[in-house]
């Protein structure tokens, strides 16, 4: 992947992130997750506080005449996720890349911007065709409860990437006239980044899927035609 940059003396930089978030419906439940690993230096800039995510819809097929058969297709056809291919309800993806402007002041480097773009892709499903008026109204409840919980890992992202912006915009490196040293600097420091963020996602569906949480709540209730 390729950008045009800012007019500075060092060519600037595309970098890209690249991470998956799933929810699985296995048997037990339980969430499949796949996340890809952090890229180095990736970068923003306070100027760029204006920028929004473009967020998109994805949806795959699934049919069924009652709720536990809606939640078996999802297992069936559901999106192969990990190296594992783990096969999930949902899952969030998202791209993050920057185009960086470096530029050496006396014998140090700095980062003095970034232009940022990140896209969020969410995968749900979909009925592919008519089902009961009772499901389709237990259905449409499970349908909307799992995308306002995707979102919220769309939020997740967000909020890690303008915490990126604040972490490295600025950030000046001596004795680094060839602004080598300063991407080492910036990959420690955005290495927390991702890590908060994983765990961020891993803290919240451990509250969704606990007993009696919202998303296990919503998986019972369609299988139960609620």
């Amino acid at each position: 992947m390729s950008g045009n940059g800012a007019l500075t003396a060092f060519r600037p930089r595309v970098d890209d992130l690249k991470r998956t978030k799933g929810i699985g419906p296995g048997i037990r439940m339980k969430t499949a997750v796949l996340i890809y690993l952090l890229l180095p230096c990736l970068l923003a800039s306070p100027a760029q506080a204006g920028w929004k995510p473009v967020e998109k819809v994805e949806t795959y097929a699934v049919s069924g005449q009652t709720g536990p058969q809606l939640h078996a297709s999802m297992g069936e056809r559901g999106p192969m996720i990990g190296k594992g291919k783990v096969r999930a309800m949902a899952y969030t993806n998202f791209k993050l890349t920057w185009v960086r402007d470096y530029q050496r002041q006396g014998n140090a480097c700095v980062l003095v911007s970034a232009r940022p773009k990140l896209i969020i892709t969410y995968t749900l499903p979909k009925t592919s065709g008519p089902v009961p008026a009772a499901v389709q109204k237990s259905w449409d409840v499970f349908a909307a409860g799992l995308a306002a919980h995707e979102k919220v890992h769309g939020d997740i992202i967000v909020d890690m990437a303008r915490k990126i912006e604040t972490a490295t915009i600025g950030l000046s490196v001596p004795d680094d006239p060839g602004c080598s040293k300063i991407r080492t600097e910036m990959t420690r420091r955005l290495a927390e980044l991702s890590q908060a963020q994983r765990q961020a996602s891993r803290d919240f569906d451990r509250v969704e899927f606990a007993p009696r949480g919202n998303l296990q709540q919503l998986i019972v209730n369609l299988l139960m035609g609620r």
